[in-house]
């Protein structure tokens, strides 16, 4: 089969396509075609070498979504010819990027026949962060109001129909171009993260201040953050930030009985819960990925450089 691989750490340039064995499952695996593979901005950083992948020479992509071909003999509620969706690969297992991939039971779940595969390949890291963000770590009920930061992201704009799911009231930020798709996505609000009146703005469309807040930029919001949360509000950091620049003001933050959680997907105990969930919410129509650009196994490359450069609504995927 084909596969994209990356003998060495490096930038885009160490990605090449070779031709290997396709992978037999063990019994705890289920064999899949994949259809599409999300890229994410940490794919990269396991190429870079940043976080440390537990072989090399590697293959990237930590999402697949395809049809099940094979399954091992201890697997439970996967069959051949489903369709799935996957996630958590190309830590401590092979990825995605590839025309085959042999993923655990525990990362994989079934989706409905009618959800689109291409679309899936890009849900799994985004959809599943937000859903233990929003759902498992914040405690987000219907009524309350969530404050998305970066809406149109990957995460951002599942976060948002993840929150509209769960029945809460949803205020995100976003540039302006992006506002339209957003409010179809679930939005109640959407903001302009680079107006000058943002706190404000926040304060007003959260009715006093959200009781969830998901940031991807705690380097950036810390302070701001605690200044517009309700009382007793769940805050939630996500993605690559250093909160240790600290609070101007943290008095404003032990005032209201503030709760910072920290989090990564790759900590889920078991991927497949969440997973379930998220599949269950496609197949329903309540989550939707947005597509950018999609790649062939050739222009993996192309597709790194491109999701830590360009603005765009939703995910990367490559269809191998």
């Amino acid at each position: 089969m084909r596969a994209v691989r990356y003998h060495e750490h490096g930038g885009s340039e160490v990605l090449q396509v070779d031709e290997i064995d396709r992978p037999t499952p063990d019994d705890d695996e289920v064999l899949v075609e994949v259809a599409a593979a999300g890229i994410n901005p940490v794919d990269t950083y396991f190429v870079s070498g940043s976080y440390e992948p537990f072989t090399l020479p590697m293959i990237p992509g930590v999402d697949a979504a395809g049809e099940a071909v094979e399954v091992g003999a201890a697997v439970e509620g996967v069959s051949e010819d489903d369709a799935v969706v996957a996630t958590g690969l190309s830590k401590d297992h092979y990825g995605a990027c590839a025309e085959y991939v042999a993923v655990p039971e525990d990362r994989i779940a079934r989706l409905s026949e009618d959800v689109d595969l291409v679309a899936a390949g890009g849900a799994g890291v985004a959809a599943v962060t937000a859903w233990r963000a929003l759902i498992d770590h914040a405690g987000l009920e219907p009524a309350e109001t969530a404050l998305i930061h970066g809406g149109s992201g990957g995460v951002g704009h599942a976060a948002v129909q993840v929150a509209a799911a769960a029945g809460a009231r949803v205020v995100t930020t976003a540039a302006p171009e992006y506002h339209d798709r957003l409010h179809e996505l679930g939005a109640d609000a959407a903001l302009d993260y680079a107006r000058g009146d943002l706190r404000d703005a926040v304060t007003e469309a959260s009715s006093g201040g959200p009781d969830v807040i998901l940031d991807h930029r705690l380097d950036d919001y810390l302070q701001f953050d605690a200044d517009v949360a309700a009382h007793d509000a769940r805050i939630v950091g996500i993605g690559e930030n250093d909160p240790a620049v600290g609070f101007t003001n943290d008095g404003v933050a032990r005032g209201k009985d503030l709760t910072y959680q920290f989090m990564s997907m790759f900590n889920t105990p078991d991927l497949s819960e969440p997973l379930g969930r998220i599949a269950h919410l496609m197949g329903t129509g309540d989550l939707d990925i947005e597509v950018a650009p999609t790649y062939d196994l050739d222009e993996v490359a192309t597709a790194h450089e491109d999701v830590m450069a360009d603005s765009f609504l939703g995910k990367l995927v490559v269809t191998p």
